[in-house]
């Protein structure tokens, strides 16, 4: 068994692609989400940066990414 987590942050980045290339997310993505906010990158200026910035897919799953993050993805 993964991380929470982790699992939940691929299932956000999964749906954040697909709706980026004009697709729906996976159907194994929808249910997944956190009871606590998580931030990946936990530093100051990462935290304010990703509660400005996180993608909605992040966002309404608990998880706090800046795009910036993403670039590579």
């Amino acid at each position: 068994m993964g991380d929470e987590h982790w699992d939940v942050f691929l299932a956000a980045l999964a749906e954040h692609l697909a709706l980026r290339d004009g697709r729906r997310g996976s159907r194994w993505c929808e249910q997944r989400s956190l009871a606590r906010f998580w931030f990946p990158f936990n530093t100051r200026a990462a935290r304010a940066d990703a509660i400005v910035h996180a993608p909605a897919a992040f966002r309404r799953r608990g998880v706090f990414v800046a795009p910036q993050e993403l670039d590579v993805a």
